[in-house]
C-alpha cells in the first residue's frame, strides 16, 4: 500500500471477487515502473496499490459470459495485464490515437499489481490480457507493458534504419529505447546520463556512444556524428536541462520524442524561428502504448530481438517493497526493480 515514496506497507486485504468476463490473476512479477515513484502525481490518490507491469497465473475465471462473450482464457494460463485499455471506438481510436482515449485513461484493475491476486475486469480482459509464449519467464514477460509504451513512441517519432538516434536519460525507459532502436535498425546510438554505471548498462544494450549529462552534448553529438547532430531524439527524462539539450540536439528534418513528463509548471522556450528556418524539426510526445503495441512488444521480447534479462538488477519480495521504492526513486544503483509477490 503506497502512501509516499518513503511509507509503502504490506497492508492484509481481502483477494478481490470475481464477476462473469473476469478473471483473478495471481501475480508473479511486477515491476516497479518510474512513474510509480513520480510522488507529486502518486501521493493526491494516497493510499492505494500500484503496480502495472503485471505478469501472472489465471487462478479463476468469472462464472458465465460477459458483455464481451466467452472467456479465451482458463486456469493455468500464464499471461501480462495491462491495467489501462481503450473503448476501440471513439473518434480517437478509430483515428488511432488509442492512448488519448478518455476510456484508457478510466480503465485499471483491483487493486494493483504489487499485491498477491489482481482482479481484472472483463474489458480488460478482452483487450488487454495476451498468453505468455512458452519458455518466456514471467520476470521477463512483465516488461511487455514498458516495452509497448517505447515501441509505441519510436513508431510516432517514425524512426527509420540508419538514423542516428540519441537518448537522454540512460534509466529503465532510456534503456529499453537504446535497445528497440538498435532492434529496429538505427544505424548511430547515443546515450546520455548523469549516472556512470548507467552509462555502462547503455553501451551492453547498444549505444555505441555514451556521454556525460553534463557534457556538450550537441558538441560531443557532432564529434562522433560526422558535424551532424541527431535524426532522431528521445527525451527520457523530465529534468529542464535535458529538454533544451534535446532541442539543441536535432539535426536538420529531424524529430525531437518527449518521452517524459515534468513536474508540473515546468516549461521551456521554444525558439520557433529556428525550427522554422534552420530545422524543420517536429517536436512530438507520446503516452502509455495500446493493446497492439503491447502484442508487439511481448513478441519482441520473446523472440530476444530486445533484451530485458540484463536490465533487472533486483528481484524482491512484497515484504520489501519499500526498499524497492527507494532504489527506484533514489535512480542510483538500480535498473529495473521486480517485485515477486509470491516469493
Amino acid at each position: 500500500m503506497y502512501y509516499n515514496n518513503h511509507d509503502v506497507r504490506v497492508e492484509d486485504v481481502p483477494v478481490p471477487e470475481i464477476g462473469p468476463g473476469e478473471l483473478l490473476i495471481k501475480v508473479e512479477a511486477s515491476g516497479i515502473c518510474g512513474s510509480d515513484v513520480m510522488e507529486w502525481y502518486r501521493i493526491q490518490r494516497a493510499p492505494m496499490v500500484l503496480g502495472h507491469e503485471v505478469s501472472g497465473t489465471v487462478v479463476k475465471t468469472g462464472s458465465g459470459p460477459g458483455p464481451y462473450g466467452e472467456i479465451r482464457f482458463k486456469e493455468g494460463d500464464r499471461v501480462i495485464v495491462t491495467h489501462h485499455v481503450p473503448c476501440n471506438s471513439c473518434h480517437y481510436c478509430l483515428s488511432g490515437h488509442h492512448t488519448v482515449c478518455d476510456t484508457l485513461r478510466e480503465t485499471t484493475f483491483d487493486p494493483g499489481g504489487f499485491s498477491e491476486y489482481v482482479r481484472v475486469p472483463a474489458i480488460n480482459v478482452d483487450r488487454g490480457v495476451f498468453a505468455i509464449p512458452d519458455g518466456l519467464a514471467f520476470d521477463a514477460a512483465s516488461f511487455a507493458e514498458p516495452l509497448s509504451c517505447v515501441y509505441r513512441g519510436q513508431k510516432r517519432a517514425n524512426i527509420q534504419p540508419g538514423q542516428t538516434v540519441i537518448v537522454l536519460g540512460s534509466g529503465l525507459a532510456g534503456l529499453l529505447h537504446i535497445n528497440l532502436a538498435r532492434a529496429l535498425g538505427a544505424g548511430r546510438i547515443i546515450a546520455t546520463d548523469m549516472v556512470p554505471d548507467r552509462l555502462d548498462a547503455a553501451r551492453k544494450l547498444g549505444a555505441d556512444f555514451t556521454f556525460m549529462a553534463t557534457d556538450d552534448i550537441p558538441a560531443r553529438l557532432r564529434e562522433v556524428n560526422d558535424g551532424r547532430l541527431a535524426e532522431l531524439v528521445i527525451v527520457c527524462t523530465g529534468a529542464p536541462p535535458a529538454l533544451q539539450q534535446g532541442l539543441d540536439s536535432v539535426d536538420r528534418g529531424g524529430t525531437v520524442l518527449f518521452f517524459a513528463p515534468t513536474e508540473p509548471g515546468v516549461s521551456i522556450n521554444v525558439p520557433v524561428n529556428d525550427l522554422f528556418f534552420r530545422n524543420d524539426a517536429t517536436l512530438t510526445t507520446t503516452y502509455a502504448g495500446a493493446p497492439g503495441d503491447l502484442e508487439t512488444a511481448l513478441a519482441m521480447i520473446a523472440s530476444g530481438r530486445v533484451q530485458v534479462d540484463q536490465m533487472i538488477s533486483h528481484r524482491l519480495g512484497l515484504d520489501e517493497a519499500g526498499l524497492g521504492f527507494k532504489l527506484t526513486a533514489e535512480a542510483q544503483t538500480s535498473l529495473k526493480v521486480i517485485l515477486q509477490p509470491q516469493r
